[in-house]
């Protein structure tokens, strides 16, 4: 595995390991008192932090480079995820401490897209992107499997005192090795993708001295950047934009940005609305409205959806987007959303009525399909949004602009639903109120679609 992948897998190993165990953490910590909200608000403290942060580190990257970035990112996801680990003892606050400076030291998620965009070309970009969503195989398992291990292999860990005191020891210091590992192979093989960097004791230099041009140059104006796009054209041959130097954030509130950007938090805040009400959904009794299923069961639901999602996305998707195209895989994908979001009060219904048998099985199994099927639109909105970069040198600030968009949305999307779904199960006659705000998500999704063009965006 190459440097580059690595570092792709280390920001949402990290983000994701939690779902499945986190409804039952909050609980043994003691601060939730029958509200679910607060799983939610945990969910979403990462992406809030990385929010403010995010679209600073990707910009710093469009000038002293991708590397240095990423090996910070690499760096602070280690670090907290090992006080993740100890902090458990202490309380909410400190854990939510430790999650927030996760999030904000995190600046890779928009700059690996960018590092995928320069070693890529037209023919392969695809291919490339369809490796980029199948980083969460492996967090769900790992957060399902090795959380409380003194309970799940009493023979193994079962009289040793640590593992009773730190419950999460082991799901939490996994990824955080993790993400130790990704940082020294990405320092020692990864090779910087960006022409000519400047080193970061230069710039800060050029901060104070008044030497801004000898940085940046001369830029140019919004209007002039409006036809500058990045096109599969010259995603193919470098030599072929106008502009090698990063341009400031108003140049890039063009239509073309605006709409990419737009259509990714669109589908961002659906997806982790999605992702943060399905765990719930499971450990939720069946009286209550879920489906009453034990963290270990989550994560291998949670975990076999992100393996069949990976082999999907590496085997299928280049084939099905040069066949049908960007717009069109986008669309489907995304109208997927809508049954997916009806097996949720299907399967609790037939949970109600005849128990965990094979058919409630069926239906999660249909589940986990359509959310494969929903999962190819983050692959599409990602080659839009390197269409829609006004230059190379820009690819960073673009990204980074994507992500902070990305990040208040995840920041909102946790909370918001798992506070609908908390309605839900408390007030009987509001029990569809979690299923009526995903579908108004959903809507608001295929409605920005229809912005997307049917080609990627051309030189005028």
């Amino acid at each position: 595995m190459s440097g580059s992948s690595l570092t792709t897998l280390a920001e949402p190993l990290t983000s994701q390991l939690i779902a499945p165990f986190a409804p039952q953490m909050i609980r043994d910590i003691g601060v939730i008192n029958g509200d679910e909200t607060k799983v939610g608000y945990y969910h979403s403290i990462f992406f809030a932090t990385q929010a403010l942060t995010v679209l600073h580190w990707s910009r710093l990257s469009d000038h002293i480079g991708r590397k240095p970035v990423i090996l910070s990112g690499l760096f602070g996801l280690s670090a907290s995820m090992y006080c993740s680990a100890f902090l458990y003892v202490i309380g909410f606050a400190q854990r939510s401490h430790s999650r927030a400076f996760s999030g904000a030291l995190n600046g890779n998620a928009g700059v690996m897209k960018s590092v995928v965009v320069e070693i890529t070309d037209s023919t392969n970009i695809a291919q490339a992107y369809a490796y980029m969503p199948n980083s969460v195989v492996d967090s769900p398992f790992i957060g399902g499997s090795l959380a409380r291990p003194a309970d799940r292999f009493p023979s193994v860990f079962g009289d040793r005192q640590f593992f009773k005191k730190y419950p999460y020891f082991l799901a939490c210091a996994v990824p955080a090795t993790f993400s130790a590992v990704a940082c020294l192979v990405a320092y020692l093989h990864l090779q910087e993708t960006l022409p000519h960097p400047i080193p970061l004791r230069r710039l800060i230099r050029s901060k104070f001295t008044g030497g801004k041009k000898a940085v940046a140059g001369s830029l140019p104006t919004t209007s002039d950047v409006s036809t500058r796009l990045l096109t599969a054209e010259n995603l193919e041959d470098p030599a072929k934009d106008d502009d090698t130097r990063p341009l400031p954030l108003r140049a890039l509130l063009i239509p073309h940005v605006l709409i990419a950007v737009g259509n990714y938090a669109a589908i961002s805040i659906l997806e982790i609305a999605l992702r943060a009400i399905q765990p719930v959904f499971y450990a939720t009794p069946i009286e209550l409205g879920g489906l009453g299923l034990d963290p270990p069961r989550i994560g291998n639901i949670l975990s076999i959806n992100g393996v069949v999602s990976a082999l999907f996305q590496m085997f299928f998707f280049a084939d099905l987007h040069d066949r049908f195209g960007t717009k069109v895989i986008y669309f489907v994908s995304m109208t997927s959303a809508i049954p997916l979001v009806l097996t949720y009060p299907v399967i609790n219904a037939l949970g109600r009525a005849q128990g965990l048998n094979w058919l409630v099985w069926s239906v999660i199994g249909l589940q986990l399909a359509l959310s494969i099927v929903f999962g190819m639109t983050y692959s599409c909105i990602l080659i839009y949004i390197a269409a829609a970069a006004p230059n190379r040198r820009s690819l960073g600030a673009t990204n980074g602009l994507a992500q902070i968009l990305v990040s208040i949305t995840r920041s909102i999307g946790p909370v918001s639903a798992t506070s609908m779904f908390s309605l839900s199960i408390q007030t009987p006659e509001h029990a569809w109120y979690a299923y009526y705000f995903l579908m108004t998500l959903v809507c608001i999704g295929i409605g920005a679609s229809l912005l997307l063009p049917r080609k990627l965006w051309t030189r005028d």
